[in-house]
């Protein structure tokens, strides 16, 4: 007879995802939160407007323009957004379930990607 198929994670799984989630958030949210404080920073700064190129080649690639800190910060309020969205999934119990093949996403690519929502099997059929 044919080993039957696990549809979720237990709760044990999920828990210790939940974990990781949650690591990832605290660092994701202060990440964001200094993109913000460069882009306020950068904003009351005068001198950026008038010599962006100077003030490039003074301060070495450390250096951010405020569209770019904007960007990242956007991309990293995103990201945020997706670690809640997988603690949501896993109150409910549907973490790590594929949405397109129903299958469980294996536990190496959500450790890697925990806000998974598609096994590497769906990704790579193009769909979205």
């Amino acid at each position: 007879m044919a080993e039957v198929e696990k549809t979720r994670y237990s709760d044990e799984e999920l828990a210790e995802f939940k974990v990781i989630i949650l690591e990832k958030l605290e660092k994701a949210k202060a990440d964001y939160d200094l993109l913000r404080a460069t882009i306020t920073h950068t904003a009351s700064n005068g001198t950026d407007d008038t010599s962006p190129t100077f003030k490039i080649l003074e301060e070495g690639a450390a250096t951010l323009s405020k569209e770019e800190s904007g960007r990242l910060a956007q991309r990293q309020l995103k990201f945020i957004q997706h670690l809640e969205a997988a603690l949501v999934r896993i109150e409910n119990k549907t973490y790590g379930i594929c949405r397109e093949t129903g299958k469980l996403i294996p536990k190496e690519r959500l450790k890697i990607v925990p806000h998974a929502t598609l096994s590497m099997e769906a990704k790579s059929s193009g769909t979205k």
